[in-house]
């Protein structure tokens, strides 16, 4: 289980995240959603150790780790891979060496030997016929997949999503919607997807957390959103630009 407890964090003067308390038990596909500036990739960052929390604990499988120093990281690391927005393949090397090569340095395997398992793990997004293609030979909805293929080598047990469906064509994001809850499905992994796109929120998330002025505004399922009350949650959910969201 990932658990976030009183979370704050400021930049400046701004404080992002205030008092944020929330648990994703495992093999769940759990969504932040909220406006640009929220907080949402900020809290997920925290996880995986490129923020530190001002005030707060973030426990991993029972394990206090916001304090971790560098090195601790690393086991944290093989547990919580994060997909970024970007897919931050090499250019230089083919779709099946990509993924790879994260097999080679943390797993010490051939060269023959982690390609073979980097075939599999294209396989399991469905990409391995396009394994020996470069990354600018494919579309981003293609490339995302090979960025999941890479953050499963290592298998771990929880893997963050930041925005993986924005700037893809419709088509490619619910692609990408599908694998997603495939992975929870069939492997068990738990997602914690940071995300705009209301088609995935309501197609994909067992649960869903809004944040709204560093606070969480709302935890529920899909049908706690559609019936919410809350002037605020309806404003994003309806994609309105005017009302008390602005204010």
């Amino acid at each position: 289980m990932i658990q976030f407890r009183n979370i704050r964090k400021s930049f400046g003067d701004i404080r992002v995240l205030d008092d944020v308390s929330l648990d994703v038990p495992a093999g769940e596909v759990f969504f932040l959603i909220g406006a640009s500036g929220v907080g949402k990739s900020v809290l997920i960052k925290h996880l995986i150790g490129l923020l530190s929390p001002d005030r707060g604990e973030i426990w991993l499988d029972g394990e206090e780790i916001s304090r971790f120093s560098e090195k601790q990281m690393f086991a944290v690391r093989k547990k919580c891979a994060m997909v970024f927005q970007h897919s931050t393949l090499l250019d230089s090397m083919t779709c099946v060496d990509n993924v790879a090569l994260p097999l080679r340095k943390h797993c010490n395997l051939s060269v023959t030997d982690a390609r073979t398992q980097a075939m599999g793990l294209l396989e399991l997004v469905h990409m391995r016929p396009f394994a020996n293609h470069f990354p600018a030979e494919l579309g981003d909805g293609m490339r995302k997949r090979v960025a999941i293929a890479r953050a499963l080598g290592l298998k771990p047990r929880y893997i963050l999503f930041d925005e993986p469906t924005t700037s893809l064509d419709p088509v490619s994001a619910r692609r990408v919607d599908r694998l997603i809850r495939e992975l929870s499905d069939n492997l068990g992994v738990t997602s914690v997807v940071v995300s705009h796109d209301l088609v995935s929120i309501f197609a994909i998330a067992d649960r869903i957390a809004m944040l709204y002025k560093g606070a969480v505004r709302l935890l529920g399922n899909r049908n706690d959103f559609q019936t919410s009350s809350d002037a605020i949650v309806q404003q994003f959910i309806q994609g309105r630009a005017q009302g008390p969201m602005e204010s």
